[in-house]
């Protein structure tokens, strides 16, 4: 008996199912890459329109790989991948931030680069450009801190790094105002792929509370500490309870540094700086949380924290970070 026309066809339907109709919906990965302090940060929170990355104007703000969701009703879901700024490592954590950086430049569908409107590219500059010319992924040059410079002297700018490598797009901005800021989605949805919602419409970030209360500590030393202090600090919370029936939770967490001289400037005259950190974050803690927050803060010395492996990863730097 031959087959009939309308008999089933098993390979045609395969086909269907492996090459789902996603419409005109865009969805895909962008990371964020830069030297340390231009503004990577800075750029993602206004763009998803929340605080989900703390901010200071100390090199190496950012540790850890930092997802956030722009979700577009109807047109597309940008993933947000936040990275630490490129710099020579110097410690067994900077090897970290260095790795994270390095593996979110593979995996994902756009590249955004942010750079300062310097006269000309710096040597960092110069080795993000070498790695960024053996990836086959649209690259977008943004040029942040436009405030900084008049309209004019941003044309050379733009020459030097058209120079350096090709650009799918370049577009300047200035993070700090939004200047710009609102036609970034419009440029990356333009090389995106049709595809799914990865997260659900109202999902912002996913990191769990307890690593953003951790985050808006260290911010909080960060913009109080001195110079030379921050860069040695990690921030573990080893309590964190909502009371039963009340807007409030018990929060108990410490700052970790490497040198006892460091313990004594953290802590102030009369415990004077703790206070100040803490009351600092306990306000954007309370805003995140949108609860009360009884915080208590403890500082410990952990000498050369930084060059141990198991310190790191037990202070939050983990290797499911650098996948």
């Amino acid at each position: 008996m031959s087959p009939s026309s309308d008999s089933f066809d098993a390979q045609s339907l395969l086909q269907e199912l492996n090459s789902p109709d996603y419409g005109d919906f865009r969805s895909g990965f962008v990371t964020i890459i830069g030297r340390p302090n231009v503004g990577k940060s800075t750029l993602m929170n206004f763009l998803v329109g929340q605080k989900v990355a703390i901010t200071s104007n100390k090199p190496q703000t950012t540790r850890n790989r930092i997802t956030s969701v722009y979700t577009e009703s109807g047109r597309g879901q940008i993933v947000f991948v936040d990275t630490p700024g490129i710099h020579q490592a110097k410690n067994k954590l900077g090897e970290y931030m260095v790795r994270v950086t390095q593996s979110a430049i593979r995996d994902v569908d756009v590249i955004l680069w942010l750079v300062e409107p310097d006269d000309e590219p710096g040597p960092g500059d110069r080795r993000i450009a070498e790695q960024l010319k053996n990836v086959d992924i649209p690259v977008i040059l943004i040029i942040n801190k436009i405030d900084t410079k008049a309209k004019e002297a941003l044309l050379p700018v733009i020459d030097h790094y058209q120079r350096l490598m090709d650009f799918a797009e370049i577009v300047p901005i200035s993070a700090r105002r939004g200047d710009g800021c609102e036609m970034l989605p419009d440029v990356i949805f333009d090389y995106l792929p049709y595809g799914p919602m990865y997260f659900d419409e109202d999902m912002v970030t996913d990191q769990p509370e307890r690593q953003l209360v951790a985050e808006f500590i260290r911010e909080k030393a960060l913009h109080a500490l001195q110079q030379e202090v921050p860069h040695g600090i990690a921030v573990s919370i080893d309590r964190m309870k909502k009371r039963k029936g009340k807007r409030l939770y018990d929060i108990e967490a410490t700052i970790i540094c490497e040198k006892d001289s460091h313990k004594g400037i953290i802590i102030g005259k009369g415990g004077s700086m703790l206070k100040k950190i803490g009351t600092n974050a306990r306000y954007e803690i309370e805003q995140m949380l949108d609860a009360k927050a009884n915080l208590s803060l403890f500082v410990k010395v952990k000498k050369d924290w930084r060059d141990s492996d198991y310190l790191v990863a037990n202070f939050g730097y983990r290797a499911e970070d650098e996948m």
